[in-house]
């Protein structure tokens, strides 16, 4: 199956109604938000330093996540790299390689959103064992410092182009 990653605002409007269908397990809900929330983030106060991307399968959205920059990057990130955030996949597209799609070309689309930074960073629950191998086979590297984030400990884990 073919996937593409895609900023959002190249959706149609048949694909963007399908992005506000997403649902995650309701396990991972604590992990990644769900997409109502992702989509406010992006939609409601609209500028540079926020843009989502689609994880388009033969142009059906599976998945979605947002990338930050200033001036909304958190203030755990380094200034020069984007973060990652709200990584969702389709309860119903799990298990398929979504994920591993989206790692896979986040590092070309962040580029493309932005030339000048220089990495990716994410934050993740220190206790997310299965995302951290994730991020880990896609070059993110643990940075050794944990932190108090709202669930408890996170990790900061950065892929440096």
């Amino acid at each position: 199956m073919t996937t593409r990653l895609v900023p959002y605002e190249s959706l149609n409007a048949l694909q963007r109604q399908q992005i506000e269908a997403i649902e995650v397990h309701p396990e991972q809900i604590k992990f990644c938000g769900d997409i109502h929330g992702a989509l406010h983030t992006l939609l409601s106060k609209p500028g540079p330093g926020v843009k989502g991307f689609a994880l388009l399968a033969e142009d059906i959205p599976v998945a979605f996540l947002l990338l930050k920059r200033p001036p909304v990057l958190p203030e755990w990130a380094n200034e020069h790299s984007a973060t990652l955030h709200a990584l969702q996949v389709d309860q119903h597209s799990q298990g398929k390689g979504y994920g591993k799609a989206c790692l896979q070309a986040l590092p070309e689309a962040a580029r493309q959103a932005w030339p000048e930074i220089k990495g990716l960073e994410l934050s993740v629950d220190a206790d997310n064992d299965t995302a951290i191998a994730l991020y880990a086979r896609y070059g993110f590297v643990d940075s050794g410092e944990a932190y108090k984030g709202r669930i408890g400990f996170e990790r900061r884990m950065g892929l440096v182009f």
